[in-house]
Protein backbone atom coordinates (compact mmCIF):
# COMPACT_ATOMS: atom_id res chain seq x y z
CA UNK A 1 0.00 0.00 0.00
CA UNK A 2 0.97 3.51 -0.82
CA UNK A 3 0.56 7.10 0.32
CA UNK A 4 0.00 7.70 -3.59
CA UNK A 5 -2.78 4.98 -3.80
CA UNK A 6 -4.52 6.69 -0.89
CA UNK A 7 -4.06 10.25 -2.44
CA UNK A 8 -5.41 9.48 -5.66
CA UNK A 9 -8.78 7.67 -4.08
CA UNK A 10 -9.18 10.27 -2.21
CA UNK A 11 -9.00 12.91 -4.81
CA UNK A 12 -11.66 11.07 -6.83
CA UNK A 13 -13.78 11.34 -4.19
CA UNK A 14 -13.27 15.24 -3.41
CA UNK A 15 -13.98 15.93 -7.30
CA UNK A 16 -17.72 14.08 -7.18
CA UNK A 17 -16.24 10.74 -8.48
CA UNK A 18 -14.75 12.45 -11.76
CA UNK A 19 -10.99 10.58 -11.95
CA UNK A 20 -10.51 13.09 -14.88
CA UNK A 21 -11.09 15.82 -13.00
CA UNK A 22 -8.35 14.44 -9.89
CA UNK A 23 -6.31 13.56 -12.91
CA UNK A 24 -5.77 17.09 -13.37
CA UNK A 25 -5.83 18.45 -9.68
CA UNK A 26 -2.85 16.27 -9.18
CA UNK A 27 -0.89 16.58 -12.96
CA UNK A 28 -1.42 12.87 -13.64
CA UNK A 29 -2.87 10.99 -16.05
CA UNK A 30 -6.43 9.22 -15.83
CA UNK A 31 -5.25 5.69 -16.68
CA UNK A 32 -2.45 6.19 -14.00
CA UNK A 33 -4.95 7.29 -11.12
CA UNK A 34 -7.65 4.09 -12.00
CA UNK A 35 -4.82 1.80 -12.06
CA UNK A 36 -3.38 2.59 -8.17
CA UNK A 37 -6.94 2.50 -7.36
CA UNK A 38 -7.55 -0.87 -8.79
CA UNK A 39 -4.04 -1.60 -7.41
CA UNK A 40 -5.25 -0.71 -3.65
CA UNK A 41 -8.45 -2.73 -4.06
CA UNK A 42 -6.93 -5.72 -4.98
CA UNK A 43 -4.72 -5.38 -1.65
CA UNK A 44 -7.04 -4.46 0.19
CA UNK A 45 -10.08 -7.09 -1.36
CA UNK A 46 -12.84 -4.65 -1.11
CA UNK A 47 -13.82 -2.26 -3.82
CA UNK A 48 -13.46 1.30 -2.66
CA UNK A 49 -15.97 2.09 -5.89
CA UNK A 50 -18.66 1.23 -7.16
CA UNK A 51 -18.32 1.36 -11.17
CA UNK A 52 -20.93 1.31 -14.04
CA UNK A 53 -18.79 0.72 -16.82
CA UNK A 54 -15.50 2.84 -16.87
CA UNK A 55 -17.22 5.31 -14.72
CA UNK A 56 -17.23 5.44 -11.24
CA UNK A 57 -20.65 6.23 -9.47
CA UNK A 58 -20.64 5.88 -6.14
CA UNK A 59 -18.88 5.19 -3.13
CA UNK A 60 -19.04 1.43 -1.18
CA UNK A 61 -19.66 0.79 2.46
CA UNK A 62 -15.94 -0.11 2.73
CA UNK A 63 -14.90 2.39 1.06
CA UNK A 64 -16.35 5.47 2.89
CA UNK A 65 -14.60 3.83 5.92
CA UNK A 66 -10.63 3.55 4.24
CA UNK A 67 -11.65 7.10 2.30
CA UNK A 68 -12.24 8.33 6.30
CA UNK A 69 -8.62 6.94 7.44
CA UNK A 70 -7.23 7.83 4.34
CA UNK A 71 -7.52 11.66 4.67
CA UNK A 72 -6.95 10.88 8.89
CA UNK A 73 -3.37 9.86 7.53
CA UNK A 74 -2.56 12.16 4.70
CA UNK A 75 -2.95 14.55 7.22
CA UNK A 76 -0.90 13.04 9.80
CA UNK A 77 1.64 13.12 7.13
CA UNK A 78 1.26 16.17 6.61
CA UNK A 79 1.84 17.27 10.17
CA UNK A 80 4.86 15.19 10.34
CA UNK A 81 6.37 17.34 7.33
CA UNK A 82 5.44 20.54 9.29
CA UNK A 83 7.12 19.15 12.32
CA UNK A 84 10.55 19.01 10.56
CA UNK A 85 9.93 22.06 8.67
CA UNK A 86 9.67 23.84 12.05
CA UNK A 87 13.06 23.18 12.68
CA UNK A 88 14.60 23.40 8.99
CA UNK A 89 12.56 26.44 7.81
CA UNK A 90 11.11 27.94 10.45
CA UNK A 91 10.49 31.45 8.77
CA UNK A 92 9.00 29.67 4.85
CA UNK A 93 6.32 27.33 4.31
CA UNK A 94 2.70 27.96 3.61
CA UNK A 95 -0.30 28.51 5.20
CA UNK A 96 -4.18 27.86 3.92
CA UNK A 97 -6.65 29.64 5.65
CA UNK A 98 -10.67 29.69 4.41
CA UNK A 99 -13.24 32.20 5.33
CA UNK A 100 -16.10 33.99 4.31
CA UNK A 101 -15.98 36.69 1.69
CA UNK A 102 -16.74 39.67 4.89
CA UNK A 103 -14.15 38.61 6.89
CA UNK A 104 -11.83 38.16 3.86
CA UNK A 105 -13.25 41.36 2.20
CA UNK A 106 -13.31 43.87 5.66
CA UNK A 107 -11.27 42.01 8.49
CA UNK A 108 -8.45 40.46 7.09
CA UNK A 109 -6.78 42.84 4.99
CA UNK A 110 -4.66 44.75 7.73
CA UNK A 111 -3.51 41.56 9.56
CA UNK A 112 -2.46 40.06 6.25
CA UNK A 113 -0.31 42.96 5.29
CA UNK A 114 1.25 42.81 8.76
CA UNK A 115 1.73 39.27 8.73
CA UNK A 116 3.46 39.13 4.65
CA UNK A 117 5.61 42.24 6.37
CA UNK A 118 6.57 39.53 9.00
CA UNK A 119 6.92 36.42 7.03
CA UNK A 120 7.73 37.54 3.32
CA UNK A 121 8.46 33.59 2.48
CA UNK A 122 5.49 32.12 3.98
CA UNK A 123 3.23 31.57 1.08
CA UNK A 124 -0.43 32.64 1.96
CA UNK A 125 -3.55 31.09 0.40
CA UNK A 126 -7.12 32.42 1.11
CA UNK A 127 -10.18 30.52 0.50
CA UNK A 128 -13.74 31.84 0.72
CA UNK A 129 -17.19 29.30 0.73
CA UNK A 130 -20.48 29.45 2.48
CA UNK A 131 -20.29 27.58 5.87
CA UNK A 132 -20.68 24.43 4.53
CA UNK A 133 -17.73 25.34 2.33
CA UNK A 134 -15.49 26.02 4.74
CA UNK A 135 -15.80 23.16 7.04
CA UNK A 136 -15.22 20.97 4.26
CA UNK A 137 -12.35 22.45 3.62
CA UNK A 138 -11.17 22.46 7.59
CA UNK A 139 -11.77 18.84 7.97
CA UNK A 140 -10.39 17.50 4.31
CA UNK A 141 -7.07 19.07 5.11
CA UNK A 142 -7.66 22.03 2.53
CA UNK A 143 -7.26 24.64 4.54
CA UNK A 144 -5.52 25.12 7.95
CA UNK A 145 -7.88 26.31 10.05
CA UNK A 146 -11.05 28.74 8.98
CA UNK A 147 -12.10 31.84 10.36
CA UNK A 148 -15.90 31.70 10.42
CA UNK A 149 -19.01 34.01 11.15
CA UNK A 150 -21.36 31.98 11.30
CA UNK A 151 -21.78 28.38 12.81
CA UNK A 152 -20.66 25.72 11.03
CA UNK A 153 -22.64 22.29 10.10
CA UNK A 154 -20.26 20.02 12.04
CA UNK A 155 -18.49 22.12 14.51
CA UNK A 156 -18.70 19.36 17.21
CA UNK A 157 -16.02 17.58 15.17
CA UNK A 158 -13.69 20.98 15.11
CA UNK A 159 -12.13 23.01 17.65
CA UNK A 160 -13.57 26.55 18.19
CA UNK A 161 -11.19 29.68 18.90
CA UNK A 162 -13.92 32.33 19.71
CA UNK A 163 -12.07 36.20 18.78
CA UNK A 164 -14.27 38.79 18.40
CA UNK A 165 -18.03 39.43 17.73
CA UNK A 166 -19.70 41.49 15.38
CA UNK A 167 -22.66 43.62 15.38
CA UNK A 168 -25.82 43.81 12.72
CA UNK A 169 -26.28 47.27 10.81
CA UNK A 170 -29.36 48.17 8.64
CA UNK A 171 -28.41 49.74 5.69
CA UNK A 172 -30.65 51.49 3.50
CA UNK A 173 -31.01 54.29 0.31
CA UNK A 174 -30.88 57.91 1.16
CA UNK A 175 -33.98 58.13 -0.13
CA UNK A 176 -36.26 55.03 1.89
CA UNK A 177 -38.95 56.05 4.15
CA UNK A 178 -37.75 53.54 6.84
CA UNK A 179 -35.34 56.74 7.50
CA UNK A 180 -38.36 58.03 8.81
CA UNK A 181 -39.02 55.82 11.28
CA UNK A 182 -38.75 56.56 14.71
CA UNK A 183 -35.75 55.53 16.32
CA UNK A 184 -34.20 52.97 17.92
CA UNK A 185 -35.77 51.30 14.64
CA UNK A 186 -38.05 48.33 15.77
CA UNK A 187 -38.16 44.90 14.61
CA UNK A 188 -41.96 45.18 13.04
CA UNK A 189 -41.18 48.33 11.18
CA UNK A 190 -37.74 46.47 9.61
CA UNK A 191 -39.78 43.51 8.97
CA UNK A 192 -42.60 46.15 6.49
CA UNK A 193 -39.87 46.47 4.08
CA UNK A 194 -38.40 43.64 1.98
CA UNK A 195 -35.21 42.70 2.97
CA UNK A 196 -31.70 42.00 1.43
CA UNK A 197 -29.23 39.93 3.71
CA UNK A 198 -27.01 37.16 3.70
CA UNK A 199 -27.99 33.93 2.15
CA UNK A 200 -27.44 32.36 5.56
CA UNK A 201 -29.33 34.78 7.24
CA UNK A 202 -32.64 32.88 8.01
CA UNK A 203 -30.70 29.24 8.49
CA UNK A 204 -31.50 27.84 11.97
CA UNK A 205 -29.67 29.00 15.04
CA UNK A 206 -28.76 32.43 13.14
CA UNK A 207 -29.39 35.92 15.59
CA UNK A 208 -31.43 37.11 12.20
CA UNK A 209 -33.70 34.25 11.95
CA UNK A 210 -34.37 34.11 15.86
CA UNK A 211 -34.74 37.81 16.49
CA UNK A 212 -37.86 37.23 13.60
CA UNK A 213 -39.24 34.14 15.19
CA UNK A 214 -39.13 35.84 18.55
CA UNK A 215 -41.46 38.78 17.46
CA UNK A 216 -43.58 35.83 15.90
CA UNK A 217 -42.54 38.17 11.98
CA UNK A 218 -40.68 35.02 9.90
CA UNK A 219 -43.26 33.83 8.25
CA UNK A 220 -44.04 37.42 7.17
CA UNK A 221 -40.80 38.75 6.09
CA UNK A 222 -39.80 39.42 2.32
CA UNK A 223 -36.60 38.60 1.46
CA UNK A 224 -36.13 40.22 -2.00
CA UNK A 225 -32.76 39.19 -2.54
CA UNK A 226 -30.13 36.67 -0.27
CA UNK A 227 -26.84 37.81 -0.93
CA UNK A 228 -23.85 35.47 -0.80
CA UNK A 229 -21.30 38.27 0.11
CA UNK A 230 -22.11 41.71 1.57
CA UNK A 231 -20.88 43.53 -1.27
CA UNK A 232 -23.53 41.75 -3.56
CA UNK A 233 -25.81 42.92 -0.89
CA UNK A 234 -25.32 46.59 -0.99
CA UNK A 235 -25.22 46.84 -4.62
CA UNK A 236 -28.91 45.80 -4.57
CA UNK A 237 -29.64 47.65 -1.79
CA UNK A 238 -28.54 50.90 -3.78
CA UNK A 239 -30.47 49.77 -6.31
CA UNK A 240 -33.87 50.04 -4.79
CA UNK A 241 -34.36 46.13 -4.23
CA UNK A 242 -34.53 46.61 -0.34
CA UNK A 243 -33.50 47.45 2.98
CA UNK A 244 -29.98 46.14 3.69
CA UNK A 245 -29.29 43.66 7.00
CA UNK A 246 -25.15 43.07 7.30
CA UNK A 247 -22.41 43.24 9.34
CA UNK A 248 -22.03 47.17 10.91
CA UNK A 249 -17.77 46.15 10.01
CA UNK A 250 -18.45 46.24 6.54
CA UNK A 251 -20.13 49.79 5.94
CA UNK A 252 -17.34 52.03 4.26
CA UNK A 253 -18.24 55.30 4.96
CA UNK A 254 -16.23 56.73 2.09
CA UNK A 255 -17.97 54.00 -0.64
CA UNK A 256 -20.76 53.69 0.79
CA UNK A 257 -21.40 57.53 0.93
CA UNK A 258 -25.26 56.60 -0.65
CA UNK A 259 -26.23 54.22 1.56
CA UNK A 260 -27.58 55.51 5.64
CA UNK A 261 -26.54 53.49 7.95
CA UNK A 262 -28.66 52.51 10.96
CA UNK A 263 -27.56 50.92 14.25
CA UNK A 264 -29.34 47.47 14.61
CA UNK A 265 -27.18 45.92 17.85
CA UNK A 266 -30.25 46.57 19.70
CA UNK A 267 -32.22 44.02 17.32
CA UNK A 268 -30.02 41.09 16.75
CA UNK A 269 -27.90 39.56 19.20
CA UNK A 270 -24.09 39.50 18.58
CA UNK A 271 -22.25 36.96 16.07
CA UNK A 272 -19.04 35.39 17.18
CA UNK A 273 -16.15 35.17 14.57
CA UNK A 274 -14.31 31.98 15.67
CA UNK A 275 -11.31 29.73 14.32
CA UNK A 276 -11.81 26.49 13.25
CA UNK A 277 -9.46 24.13 13.25
CA UNK A 278 -9.10 20.25 13.34
CA UNK A 279 -8.30 18.82 16.87
CA UNK A 280 -5.31 16.99 15.26
CA UNK A 281 -3.65 20.11 13.67
CA UNK A 282 0.48 20.61 14.15
CA UNK A 283 0.32 24.46 14.00
CA UNK A 284 3.58 26.19 12.84
CA UNK A 285 5.59 29.19 14.92
CA UNK A 286 4.10 31.51 11.92
CA UNK A 287 -0.11 29.94 11.99
CA UNK A 288 0.20 30.93 16.02
CA UNK A 289 1.40 34.71 14.81
CA UNK A 290 -1.25 34.93 12.14
CA UNK A 291 -4.15 33.51 14.86
CA UNK A 292 -2.51 36.63 17.73
CA UNK A 293 -2.50 38.86 15.00
CA UNK A 294 -6.04 38.12 14.15
CA UNK A 295 -7.29 38.16 18.16
CA UNK A 296 -4.33 39.17 20.23
CA UNK A 297 -5.94 37.24 23.08
CA UNK A 298 -5.15 34.61 21.41
CA UNK A 299 -1.80 33.50 22.49
CA UNK A 300 -0.53 30.15 21.63
CA UNK A 301 -0.43 28.95 25.47
CA UNK A 302 -4.12 29.60 25.21
CA UNK A 303 -4.75 28.01 21.67
CA UNK A 304 -2.71 24.69 22.70
CA UNK A 305 -5.21 24.54 25.78
CA UNK A 306 -8.11 24.62 23.35
CA UNK A 307 -7.18 22.15 20.82
CA UNK A 308 -5.30 19.91 22.51
CA UNK A 309 -7.18 20.10 25.82
CA UNK A 310 -8.80 16.54 26.09
CA UNK A 311 -11.78 18.00 27.79
CA UNK A 312 -13.36 21.33 26.49
CA UNK A 313 -13.96 23.87 28.65
CA UNK A 314 -16.16 27.01 27.88
CA UNK A 315 -13.68 29.35 26.07
CA UNK A 316 -15.81 32.38 25.52
CA UNK A 317 -14.81 35.77 24.41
Amino acid sequence: MKLQQLRYALEVYRHNLNVSEAADALFTSQPGISKQIRLLEEELGVQIFIRSGKRIVSVTQPGQVVLQLAERILHDVQSIKNIGSEFTEQNSGSLTIATSHTQARYALPSVIACFRERYPKVRLTILQGSPEALEEMVTSGKADFAIATEVLPNEHDLRMLPCSQWVHAVVAPQDHPILDAPHPLSIETLASYPLITYEFAFAAGNSIARTFQRAQLADQVDIALAAADTDILKTYVKLGLGVGIMAKMAYDPKTDQDLYLIDASHLFAPSTISIAMRPDTYLRRYAYDFIEMFAPQMTQERVDKILYSPVQEDFSI
